[in-house]
């Protein structure tokens, strides 16, 4: 899936983890959850059986992040609120991704900098950005709930909404918006931003 990294890049990537990168969201899973088992397919099982997988592109894209020199500089994190941070950091150590070149690195290699707690988004940023040193406007972030991207947009943050994950389609749009104006939510045609 590579593409060229825009000519004004975002310093960091950063994604919403429960129905923006895989599904269903961990508290569906509740009655199961970890341990998870890789079942080769490129999808993860949980202990009561339920599949959890990657949706849209994310494996191309945390591939692009993760492998591509034109990313090298960049900063890949995650900000989630997702109701079992220890099943999401289960699921990120499980989960393979080819590197396109024969090898492959777990999806938890491809992250930085890790915001995986209940709690505002909000402060998952301002956390991010003392972690990491950098401006909020100079992040980009992908979640599938507006409520999120409104808030965290008011900060001066990129937001992309993404309804149905971190699509080729979503990915492009991003590259494309980078840099909206404070406030504004990015997001496909046919939402309501």
């Amino acid at each position: 899936m590579a593409t060229s990294a825009p000519s004004a890049k975002p310093k960091a990537v950063v994604f919403d983890l429960d129905g923006c990168v895989w599904r269903p969201e961990m508290y569906e899973l509740w009655g199961g959850g970890a341990p998870f088992t890789d079942h080769g397919d490129g999808t993860l099982r949980d202990r009561a059986g339920v599949r959890v997988w990657l949706l849209g592109a994310t494996r191309a894209v945390l591939r692009e992040l993760h492998c591509s020199p034109e990313w090298s500089g960049t900063v890949v994190a995650i900000a989630s609120r997702t109701d079992e941070p220890s099943w999401a950091e289960a699921c990120l150590q499980q989960f393979t991704i080819d590197d396109g070149k024969g090898g492959a690195f777990k999806m938890k290699e491809a992250f930085a900098v890790e915001e995986i707690y209940k709690g505002s988004k909000t402060g998952h940023f301002r956390n991010l950005a003392k972690k990491t040193g950098l401006e909020l406007s100079e992040m980009l972030f992908f979640d599938n709930e507006m409520g999120n991207c409104r808030d965290v947009s008011s900060l001066g943050v990129t937001c992309v909404y993404c309804p149905d994950g971190v699509t080729a389609d979503i990915w492009q749009l991003a590259m494309r918006s980078f840099p909206a104006p404070k406030g504004r939510v990015v997001g496909p045609s046919n939402s309501t931003l």
